[in-house]
């Protein structure tokens, strides 16, 4: 009989930390929330792939292939993350081998920011697992999100 190995604090430091891809949208030219989300991110163990600004939708989906990502985070302050984010899930969630990958939204999604709960819940409707707008949200729900992740990760 084989005994099953319990894995130890020192184990789980071998292991590769989840990926996490950070990209804007494709209209956002912003790159200081990219940095802050990254450190933040980083900050948590994760190890994050920065797309940077302006990112179209195709490479986006190119780098979480490519990466193996484990979290898709998108972060605008433009204020058209709205509806760029709409057309991103939806190009992400058609992809048969993207359409299980965890991503959430971030930041000023709208023009005059506060969006609606009806325009929020549109975007988790079309895909996105978790949506932070920021007047709403600010950063706490997503720093919680992601502290749940590494928890899990540490008692696996």
């Amino acid at each position: 009989m084989t005994a099953v190995a319990t894995p130890t604090k020192e184990h789980l430091d071998e292991l590769p930390a989840p990926t996490v891809v950070v990209t804007s949208v494709a209209s956002d030219s912003h790159m200081w929330n990219l940095v802050y989300v990254q450190l933040l991110v980083e900050e948590l163990g994760y190890r994050v792939v920065n797309l940077g600004p302006c990112t179209p939708e195709a490479l986006v989906i190119e780098a979480c292939r490519l990466h193996a990502a484990d979290l898709l985070v998108v972060s605008t302050v433009n204020g058209h993350g709205y509806l760029d984010g709409l057309r991103l899930i939806t190009a992400l969630r058609e992809c048969a081998d993207l359409g299980h990958l965890p991503a959430v939204i971030g930041g000023k999604l709208g023009i005059h920011g506060g969006e609606s709960v009806e325009a929020l819940a549109r975007l988790t409707t079309a895909g996105f697992d978790a949506v932070f707008e920021e007047q709403v949200h600010g950063t706490s729900g997503f720093v919680e999100l992601l502290a749940r992740g590494a928890q899990r990760r540490e008692l696996n």
